[in-house]
């Protein structure tokens, strides 16, 4: 058996019929950690590993873990559909999330207050914003935490002065998701780097895969598994 923590497991099983993939969510850090406590041979993550989870790898099964770039991703800012607003600047977002900026009037919006949505501490995506976005300041006091992306899009769709953030994946045709700097973002801009929070999808092991674990990762790797991971909403690194 397998484990992992991606949707992609059911087309593989699909081609693979003896193998048995079982696939749970609940962010980045919870995936590690069951890797780190070896109740899952793969788990995936939205972002690095920290040295500290390294280094509790190596102490544990002498080796420093193995990563495997698989998909490209954007974060989205989420919007209501009926907040007019469709453009904000990367300083301003960071000027909302970290709560200087309170009020929609102030990016060119309605005399309303900013409700802004996070995910939870334990998510690859919160900490990958928190860094790459508000350069390591703190979320603002008044945000609401979500445990999911999928949370985050519901709660957007029933506040009007709710914004959030999460994949490029979800939402579509739900949630707005604002351009940011004038770009929007799409399959195209994020390939080619112009789209400003862009992010890799990683696969880790505890050590170099072999048997089951290998033909996974190696399937991930092929046209056939990119074309899945395609078709999840992410961007695959393959090119055809």
């Amino acid at each position: 058996m397998v484990l992992l923590t991606t949707s992609w497991a059911e087309e593989y099983m699909k081609k693979n019929s003896s193998i048995s993939v079982y696939a749970e969510g609940g962010g980045s850090a919870v995936g590690i950690k069951a890797l780190i406590e070896g109740k899952v041979d793969i788990c995936a993550s939205s972002r690095p590993l920290q040295a500290s989870e390294v280094r509790k790898i190596a102490e544990k099964y002498g080796s420093i873990s193995v990563s495997f770039l698989v998909a490209k991703d954007a974060l989205s800012v989420y919007l209501n559909p009926n907040n007019p607003i469709r453009d904000l600047t990367f300083e301003q977002v960071k000027g909302i999330f970290t709560g200087k900026i309170k009020n929609w009037k102030e990016v060119g919006g309605q005399d309303q207050s900013i409700h802004v949505i996070i995910r939870s501490p334990n998510s690859g995506t919160y900490l990958y914003f928190k860094e790459h976005v508000l350069n390591e300041e703190g979320y603002s006091e008044l945000a609401q935490v979500l445990p999911t992306t999928s949370a985050i899009i519901n709660e957007v769709l029933v506040d009007n002065n709710a914004i959030g953030y999460g994949g490029l994946a979800y939402g579509k045709d739900q949630v707005i998701h604002c351009r940011i700097n004038g770009i929007e973002a799409t399959e195209k801009n994020v390939r080619n780097d112009q789209y400003p929070i862009i992010r890799y999808l990683y696969l880790y092991t505890r050590q170099r895969p072999q048997n089951d674990v290998k033909s996974f990762i190696d399937w991930i790797l092929t046209a056939e598994g990119q074309d899945i991971v395609k078709k999840s909403g992410y961007i695959p690194l393959l090119i055809r």
